[in-house]
C-alpha cells in the first residue's frame, strides 16, 4: 500500500468467515501449503511455532459499487478487496476480505491503473463518511451494495472443492461462524477500544476504535484470532448442551466428547501472531464476556465426563448414608 493512501486511513472493514476444514483428520504441513496455494506468483506463508499455521497469498478482487450506509446515503468507491485464506493447526479454516478508506478521493472515477497500485484500498468518488458507512457495513448491506461476506465465502468454497486433498469426512459437526468488523480512528484522548456483540443467525459484530496509521493487516489478524477462539467455544458449547449423560454404557457422551479432546482443546491460543500494540484489545475480552475463563470451564466439564466414565461401576449405587 502506498504512503498516501495509508496516511490517508480513516475506516477499515472486514468479514471472516470460520469452519473446520471437511477431513478425517488434520491435514499435514504440505497438505496444507498446497490447499492454500491461489497464486502461483507468491508462496503460502508457513509456522510451526508457538503452533502450526499457514497463510495464503492475499488475492484482490475489484469492485465499483456502492458502500452500505446507516442513513442510506449513496456512497460509491472503487478499487480492490484483498482476501486470504489461514489454516491453523491443519484443522480450523478461515476466508477473511477487507478494505481500508480514505476520508476523500477523486470528485470523478479514475482509469483502473489508479486504483489497481493502491490495493485493499478502496477510494471514494468525493468524501467518505467514515462512522455512518462503518455502522451501516456492521447493520448489513443491502442489494448492490458491496458484500464482503460473499467474497469471504467464495474463497472459503474454492479451497473446500480441493476434492484430491479432503474426504469430507469430519470427525464432528460444528457450525461455521461470520464476524463482521468495523475500525475507525481514535479521536483526541479517546483511548483505543473493541466492542464484541453476538448477533443473529451466527454473526458477531466487532466495533474497533484504533491508533491512526494501524495496518489494516494487522487489524485483519486481530479478528482472525477473535473469530478462531470465538469459533472454538461456539462448536464446544454446541457439543455439550446437547450430551446425553444418563445412557446406559457412556458410549453416547464419548463419541461427543472424544473428537472434542483430539481435535479442538489443544487449539485455543490467544495472540498467538498478533500485532503485540493491538493484543492488549485482547484483555477486553477476558473481562466481559470473559472467553478464557469460559474456555477453561468448559475443558475441565469435558475432562470431568470422561474421568467418571473411566470409573468401573457396580450395577448396585451404595445409599448415601
Amino acid at each position: 500500500m502506498t504512503a498516501d493512501a495509508t496516511a490517508g486511513q480513516v475506516l477499515a472493514c472486514g468479514e471472516v468467515r470460520t469452519c473446520l476444514l471437511p477431513t478425517r483428520e488434520a491435514v499435514d504441513e504440505d497438505t496444507a501449503e498446497r490447499l492454500l496455494r491461489i497464486r502461483a506468483d507468491e508462496r503460502v506463508r508457513l509456522s510451526r511455532r508457538p503452533n502450526r499455521c499457514a497463510v495464503s497469498p492475499d488475492v484482490l478482487t475489484g469492485v465499483d459499487c456502492r458502500l452500505p450506509t446507516v442513513t442510506g446515503a449513496k456512497v460509491r468507491a472503487v478499487g480492490t478487496v484483498t482476501a486470504r485464506a489461514v489454516l491453523v493447526e491443519g484443522r480450523v479454516l478461515q476466508a477473511t476480505a477487507r478494505f481500508a478508506a480514505p476520508a476523500v478521493g477523486p470528485d470523478r472515477r479514475q482509469p483502473w491503473g489508479y486504483y489497481l497500485v493502491r490495493p485493499g484500498l478502496l477510494i471514494p468518488v468525493g468524501r467518505l463518511p467514515g462512522a455512518v458507512v462503518a455502522e451501516g457495513f456492521l447493520d448489513g448491506h443491502r442489494q448492490d451494495e458491496l458484500d464482503l461476506g460473499a467474497i469471504s465465502e467464495a474463497l472459503l468454497a474454492r479451497i473446500e472443492r480441493c476434492h484430491r486433498l479432503l474426504d469430507y469426512d469430519a470427525p464432528l459437526t460444528s457450525p461455521s461462524t461470520r464476524l463482521r468488523w468495523a475500525a475507525l480512528p481514535v479521536e483526541g484522548a479517546e483511548e483505543p477500544a473493541l466492542r464484541f456483540t453476538l448477533g443473529a443467525d451466527g454473526l458477531r459484530l466487532v466495533e474497533l476504535r484504533l491508533p491512526r496509521h494501524t495496518e489494516p493487516a494487522a487489524v485483519a489478524s486481530l479478528c482472525e484470532d477473535l473469530a478462531l477462539h470465538d469459533w472454538l467455544l461456539t462448536a464446544v458449547v454446541d457439543k455439550l448442551d446437547g450430551l446425553r449423560v444418563g445412557s446406559a454404557d457412556g458410549r453416547d457422551a464419548l463419541t461427543v466428547l472424544r473428537p472434542l479432546v483430539d481435535h479442538l482443546l489443544h487449539l485455543w491460543m490467544p495472540r498467538a501472531r498478533m500485532n503485540q500494540e493491538l493484543s492488549a484489545l485482547w484483555r477486553t475480552l477476558e473481562d466481559d464476556p470473559g472467553f478464557t475463563r469460559q474456555w477453561l470451564t468448559l475443558v475441565q466439564r469435558v475432562r470431568d465426563q470422561l474421568a467418571l466414565r473411566a470409573i468401573p461401576l457396580t450395577n448396585e449405587v451404595p445409599a448415601a448414608r
